[in-house]
């Protein structure tokens, strides 16, 4: 896949970008660098290659999914947090209104 100088226009355009014609030329080689190289990388062959979950896995072996457990260490302070507003409700801060 590559791209045409009228699509990197268009996609600039669409993105709301100012791009003058040298930097929309630069911008297409990068980006047909960029599908070249997808098209490289598609043709290894990776039967057998199993997914790593992280990509560390391969250097460090099996990884944890959590370095620690996920538990509550502190206690709730909303009410201590909320003493010093003027205004609050059911645990919310109430603001003025500034959109009619």
């Amino acid at each position: 896949m590559s791209l045409t100088l009228s699509e990197v226009v268009r996609i600039a355009k669409l993105a709301q970008l100012e791009m003058d014609e040298a930097h929309a030329e630069t911008a297409l080689v990068e980006l047909n660098g960029i599908f070249a190289l997808a098209e490289q990388m598609k043709e290894v062959d990776t039967t057998g290659v199993e997914p790593l979950s992280h990509p560390l896995a391969a250097i460090l072996g099996k990884l944890p999914l959590r370095l620690r457990d996920d538990v509550v260490t502190e206690e709730n302070a909303r009410e201590a947090y909320q003493a010093p507003a003027p205004k609050t409700q059911d645990g919310l801060y109430l603001v003025p209104q500034v959109i009619e």
